[in-house]
């Protein structure tokens, strides 16, 4: 283990209170937290700097299109067309602005997103709990540790006992106990670490997996166990996605396409063409330059990271950005009741023993007859629980039972023998008045409790009533019992040899505790936006089966009242338990193991799932489905890290929300890619059929520069702030082999540019062959053309609509790009010397009139392709 410094003397701001309470406390002050943050820095470790500007300018230099350019500037400089040489490398610099600010725009969002999910801490300042992020801890601040929670700063803890799971330092999977710094072994910062004081130690970066403690910072960031051994722990790049791993492939073989085919027409052009061999090379670049799809790396990386920023202001944090894509598929969600489905209030509602029942609602006293059931249930409670429904057992017991005989406010267990995937209770040991008797307190599911009892039949029967009654209700019911254990006395100084199981004590059964939870009030319309929307809901919550039952009820779940247990799901073989999941949509009574069965069950059958979790053992369910969703405010630091989402307020229409977004961004980043496709058509049949029929080129790098200033901005901005379809949330999920680069959602855009490139080379042979000259027809052809980028922007919007039907739909950069496309136009027909650079004639009237009707014609195919379109395929 790396060294570090061993218990610190409290600082000046703390004090020593009871172990197991943070009363007392004070913590640092915050003006001093902010005069340490100042002076020693955030608590960050060694992370990967944003790139510099001559990082983006060098590696925009170095693509593809960028290097065929500067070849095809030093190709005018020899033929002596200095201009047109100038306009090339000047358009290279307004890309790399273009770049920059892009490049800029997407490292802000996936920064904003960085500084969300960066870890949390819980901490004592001014004398208050305050949650705070992670790089704001400073030294000497306090650390209020739960299960679950991921520490944020090498710490000596003060308070309470833990046990930590330290793998990331030690690769040692069994997690290890930690123990309160006792005061006199404070020691010096510099002095290294002794085998009897590694217990007292916190690591940054490790794992509390069991108890409640409070903690003091010795070190942060970089002077951390962790951040000393390197910064590869700290590393925070995020991996391709598969969607961007394919678009690389997929314009890596389009790139060797359009070397062979430039190349091809190189030799055409001057062998056959009888073309000097420098301006075949500029055809042959300019050929390269139409092929070469480069917008579509640009569209996924500002469309994922752009549609993850816009997912967090639905207060859905996107910690892996590839999860974006999924998004768009999910075909099933499976979902924990508490906390998501319901408010996470837990409240006692109901007290029930073998003989009495008593009710919360309205009652102005708890009478005798539930004390001790009361006082049993308290003692089987941590001081400081974490679980909500130990909070409220916490609350409704110091209510009821102060003042009496009942209370034990300074009752500290022996031994605890934790909830487990045997047993689902928990046993407090505390100390009696006897030396060698133990008093216990059990709580946990009802048959547990029931099971540890020992119960005749008819007991059980009638308490198996009791606790179905309750759980129709809706109520969450916990069965509680007490015991008391004689052991040996332990030897002096030895701790008494605890039995190995819950099984071996002797219980007697006190009663049982039914807790309220209700409903998310915006549940019910967010299920019924899913069925709409063909994603199927599953509960998946360890409560009661009659609990999941009601609760359905009342959100409207499911119509289907049939319920699987974790215990079938145990008997049952894969097969059948495929067949069962198709009939139920609740499932309780489960184990972690039992949501990771079903996940997995799920995904082998062809769904792709989003499974919600909140606990330490919820994350291998997590990372098992297609997008793990942790709880934001309820949820441990494990399942945060396991997730790929995190819910910021729990809301379950917070989900719903975020699969509206995905499927918006993946409707988008189809309708872009398609508009890519179709317009790259057109512009390869202007660049190569020329040279075929042995026309005067039409289109030279400097047309297709220009309209690269066009095309760039109208996939990666208009396309990305396209609102969603009216029916978005009415359509089934997308299938999930279903990628926007295979060859039936590309076949659309490639039919649409080259039936507009077919009637632009007609137009252009009626212009040859009605002895328009080649700079007048080119200008026809060109002008069309930058107008034909719109009408193909229009069409691709909403194929279940006319082109021009877009026109009313708000998208404040639409009205912007054509701002910019008419200002061009006016730039390169107005500007004499930028008219004869790029080779155009004014048109006059008549040439205006072709264009308009090329154009109407252009408008004429696009809608005939919208309307023998495959209806199921009209958003596609």
């Amino acid at each position: 283990m790396p060294s570090a410094p061993i218990c610190p003397p409290p600082s000046a701001e703390t004090s020593t209170a009871a172990p197991s309470s943070s009363v007392g406390l004070q913590g640092l002050s915050s003006a001093e937290a902010a005069r340490r943050l100042a002076a020693e820095g955030p608590n960050l470790l060694p992370g990967n700097a944003p790139k510099s500007f001559w990082t983006i300018v060098r590696e925009v230099l170095t693509e593809p299109m960028f290097l065929m350019l500067l070849v095809a500037g030093s190709i005018y400089l020899m033929l002596g067309d200095r201009s047109e040489a100038l306009f090339l490398l000047g358009f290279v610099c307004v890309v790399i602005g273009i770049t920059v600010a892009q490049e800029r725009r997407t490292q802000r969002a996936l920064e904003s997103l960085r500084d969300l999910s960066a870890p949390r801490a819980l901490v004592l300042r001014d004398g208050q709990e305050q949650r705070i992020a992670g790089r704001d801890v400073v030294r000497g601040d306090l650390l209020v540790l739960h299960e679950g929670d991921r520490i944020a700063a090498d710490a000596v803890l003060r308070q309470g006992q833990l046990e930590v799971d330290e793998s990331l330092l030690t690769g040692e999977s069994v997690p290890v106990a930690k123990l309160p710094c006792p005061p006199q072994s404070a020691r010096s910062n510099d002095d290294a670490p002794l085998p009897d004081e590694e217990v007292h130690l916190l690591y940054a970066s490790t794992v509390v997996t069991r108890g409640v403690g409070i903690a003091e910072v010795c070190a942060t960031g970089a002077r951390s166990a962790v951040g000393r051994i390197g910064a590869d722990l700290a590393a925070t790049v995020e991996p391709p996605s598969a969607l961007q791993q394919a678009s690389r492939a997929l314009v890596r073989r389009l790139g060797a396409i359009a070397g062979l085919l430039a190349a091809f027409q190189v030799l055409l052009g001057w062998w056959w063409g009888g073309r000097p061999l420098l301006e075949s090379l500029l055809t042959g670049i300019a050929l390269a330059m139409a092929i070469l799809p480069e917008e579509i790396p640009v569209i996924l990386t500002v469309f994922l990271a752009l549609g993850a920023w816009r997912i967090a202001q639905q207060k859905v944090l996107t910690r892996r950005v590839a999860a974006v894509e999924a998004l768009g598929a999910i075909t099933v969600l499976a979902v924990d009741k508490t906390g998501t489905l319901t408010l996470n209030r837990m409240a006692v509602a109901e007290l029930a023993t073998p003989q009495a029942q008593w009710r919360a609602e309205g009652a102005q006293n708890l009478p005798e007859a539930f004390h001790l059931l009361t006082e049993f249930a308290l003692l089987a409670t941590p001081l400081d629980p974490f679980d909500p429904m130990e909070k409220a057992i916490q609350s409704f017991g110091h209510r009821w039972l102060t003042g009496t005989e009942h209370v034990h406010d300074d009752a500290q267990p022996e031994f605890e023998y934790a909830l487990s995937g045997e047993i689902l209770a928990m046993t407090r040991v505390y100390a009696s008045s006897n030396p060698a008797q133990h008093l216990l307190a059990t709580k946990g599911a009802p048959e547990a409790v029931i099971d540890l009892c020992h119960l005749p039949a008819a007991q059980r029967e009638a308490i198996q009533r009791q606790t179905q009654a309750m759980a129709e209700r809706g109520l969450r019911v916990l069965g509680v019992a007490r015991g008391r254990w004689t052991g040996a006395p332990p030897a002096a100084g030895r701790t008494p040899l605890w039995p190995a199981s819950q099984h071996d004590f002797d219980f007697e059964f006190l009663g049982l505790v039914a807790l309220a939870d209700p409903p998310r009030p915006e549940v019910p319309a967010a299920l019924a936006e899913c069925r709409a929307a063909g994603v199927r809901v599953i509960m998946m919550t360890g409560d009661h089966p009659a609990t999941a039952r009601a609760i359905a009820r009342q959100v409207g779940l499911s119509e289907r009242p049939d319920v699987i247990t974790g215990a079938e799901i145990e008997a049952l073989d894969d097969a059948a338990l495929r067949a069962r999941l198709q009939h139920v949509d609740l499932c309780a009574r489960l184990k972690p193991q039992h949501k990771l069965r079903l996940v997995q069950m799920l995904r082998a059958a062809g769904e792709v799932v989003a499974m919600t979790g909140d606990g330490v053992n919820d994350a291998p369910a997590l990372k098992a489905a297609d997008v793990g969703i942790a709880m934001g405010e309820r949820g441990t630091d494990v399942a945060r890290e396991a997730a790929a989402l995190v819910l910021l307020d729990d809301s379950f229409a917070r989900i719903v929300a975020a699969i509206r977004q995905g499927r918006r961004i993946d409707d988008n980043i189809r309708k872009a890619t398609r508009f890519v496709f179709a317009v790259h058509m057109p512009i390869i049949a202007l660049a190569l059929v020329p040279t075929l029929l042995r026309w005067p080129a039409l289109l030279l790098p400097v047309h297709i520069v220009l309209l690269e200033l066009l095309i760039d901005p109208i996939c990666s901005v208009v396309f990305e702030a396209e609102p969603e379809d009216e029916d978005l949330m009415r359509r089934p999920p997308r299938a999930a082999s279903d990628s926007p680069f295979a060859a039936a959602p590309l076949l659309l855009g490639v039919a649409q540019g080259l039936g507009m490139g077919v009637l632009l080379l007609a137009g252009q042979s009626w212009l040859v062959a009605s002895g328009w000259s080649a700079e007048q027809g080119r200008t026809i052809i060109f002008c069309t053309l930058v107008l034909g980028v719109m009408l193909l922007v229009l069409a691709n919007r909403d194929l279940a609509h006319p082109a021009w039907h877009g026109l009313a739909d708000p998208n404040p950069w639409l009205a912007r790009m054509a701002g910019v496309m008419a200002l061009l136009l006016l730039a390169v027909l107005g500007v004499p010397w930028l008219r004869e650079l790029m080779g155009l004639a004014l048109p006059g009237t008549p040439g205006a009139l072709i264009a308009a009707v090329l154009l109407a014609l252009c408008l004429l195919w696009l809608e005939l392709l919208r309307w023998l379109r495959p209806k199921s395929r009209r958003h596609a």
